[in-house]
């Protein structure tokens, strides 16, 4: 529905605002490979958006299972003190010297739905990519590296991102689990 020329989920969301050709203030968007999102979540970013006026994104975490530590397919996110995003990894962070999992370090998994102010929207295609952005291939790293702040939620979800074949069976066997209760 959006043009190839669309280098990720980001500028797809952008592309679509303008064909609506309608004034939004926000825009959400869910990536296909995590189905399994619930809607409070989505409120959630919604509203962390709208009380945060010197962001122009908002996301998601949930706590990272140490089996999915080392998983780059399962994006890792580090937040500061006042709930921003300070940055985002396919590598365990923060990493430290013992190249191990601590089990008592909160360790957090980027979900994979945004919420961006309509007017970011409109400049981020315009940002040349960035070294990190490039480097790990996640589009939030643009965002950062250019100065903008980024708002996290932290929610209490069981994540079933969708990136190999193994990860859709799991996913279609949970859903008619859900249709059956």
């Amino acid at each position: 529905m959006t043009s190839e020329s669309c280098r990720n989920g980001t500028e797809r969301c952008y592309e679509a605002l303008e064909k609506l050709e309608k004034k939004y203030d926000i825009v959400v968007n869910i990536q296909g490979d995590e189905p399994l999102i619930e809607p409070e979540i989505i409120d959630g970013i919604v509203k962390a958006l709208q009380a945060a006026p010197d962001a122009v994104f908002s996301t998601a975490v949930t706590s990272l299972k140490p089996e999915d530590a080392f998983d780059p397919n399962r994006v890792k996110c580090v937040v500061d003190n006042r709930g921003y995003a300070i940055y985002f990894s396919r590598g365990l962070i923060p990493f430290n010297k013992s190249a191990k999992v601590n089990p008592q370090f909160p360790y957090l998994l980027h979900l994979g739905i945004q919420s961006y102010d309509s007017e970011f929207l409109k400049i981020y295609p315009k940002l040349q990519p960035t070294p990190l952005q490039l480097e790990e291939d996640l589009e939030q790293l643009k965002v950062l590296e250019n100065g903008y702040k980024m708002k996290v939620i932290k929610v209490d979800h069981e994540a079933h991102g969708v990136d190999t074949l193994e990860d859709v069976e799991k996913i279609e066997s949970l859903m008619r689990e859900r249709n059956l209760s």
